[in-house]
């Protein structure tokens, strides 16, 4: 049995129903984060050294190739940093909206343009591996190896280190190296909570919650999942009014997840700009990049550490 194996620590209580008196910028009842998902050319590919191609997520349902290259799945990821990445961009640039860019590296080094349009655009990077893979297949040192390439490139892009890490497919090494990394701020590789909260495991670590339900990728995960973008917009609306409504008196976080190879798609992007535009027509709503809720709850709440 490895002796790290319960690390990190497992916490089935939380917040319970004593949540802190949170109050974010003008005092939003809800702070929404989207997070694009920018992972085209880092998956698994044997023009990438891999042993098998892609399977995951896209309209394309298939099964991995061992030691050989398929056309249809890599030209379907191909379709989100040719084409879906741009009309998700305009979505925001249009209402002069931020959002945060979970960044595979190596998808990055690709598409230099879409590189730049997300600095430009005033997007936080928040390291997504450095490829899209099973970070649970990986030594110790290829993972710890990865994070450094991203950071060094976020901070080549940006000229500042990154704060915050999302591998989503970590392994039990991979919130210790964010923390050994020693730029960290928060860590997104978490599901259990509507607001952020401090690490038991590291006290200096900020646990962000992310979402896999308020996420597009359910449009590739399988036949009972969504199929129309109708059917995205009606869930994160269900979720915001929820959400929002507990703000009056309890204010949360929400986060959306986004494929451009996914959501990208003439037939779906119309629900993002739904989303957006039901948003912004509420009070008290602040849209917001990843960073700007971990500096924030660092600047206000770092009483509730774990000790303090």
């Amino acid at each position: 049995m490895s002796k790290n194996l319960g690390i990190p620590t497992r916490d089935l209580i939380g917040y319970r129903d004593q949540y802190p008196p949170v109050v974010w910028p003008n005092e939003a009842r809800i702070a929404v984060n989207f997070c694009i998902n920018y992972e085209e050319g880092g998956e698994r590919c044997v023009l990438n050294g891999d042993d098998c191609s892609e399977e995951r997520l896209s309209d394309v349902a298939v099964n991995a190739r061992l030691g050989r290259r398929d056309l249809n799945i890599e030209s379907s990821y191909e379709y989100g940093s040719r084409v879906g990445y741009w009309r998700i961009l305009k979505a925001f640039n249009e209402r002069g909206l931020p959002a945060t860019v979970n960044l595979v590296g190596l998808a990055g080094e690709q598409n230099p343009h879409a590189l730049r349009a997300m600095i430009d655009a005033g997007f936080d990077l928040q390291p997504h591996g450095w490829r899209w893979i099973d970070y649970d297949t990986l030594s110790e040192a290829e993972e710890r190896e990865h994070i450094a390439k991203s950071v060094k490139q976020v901070e080549a892009l940006t000229g500042a280190a990154p704060l915050g890490y999302y591998a989503g497919l970590p392994s039990m090494n991979t919130r210790r190296l964010v923390v050994e990394a020693g730029s960290f701020l928060f860590d997104s590789d978490v599901y259990n909570d509507d607001l952020p909260y401090w690490s038991t495991d590291y006290p200096d670590l900020l646990l962000m919650p992310y979402s896999l339900d308020t996420n597009d990728s359910k449009f590739g995960r399988g036949e009972h999942d969504y199929q129309l973008g109708s059917e995205f917009v009606t869930y994160i609306r269900d979720s915001f009014d929820q959400l929002y409504a507990e703000g009056e008196t309890t204010p949360k976080m929400m986060t959306i997840g986004m494929h451009a190879r996914l959501l990208g798609r003439p037939g779906r992007i119309g629900a993002l700009h739904q989303i957006l535009d039901y948003m912004t027509g509420h009070d008290r709503v602040w849209i917001c990049r990843r960073e700007d809720i971990a500096r924030h709850w660092l600047a206000h709440y770092a009483d509730l550490k774990i000790g303090i």
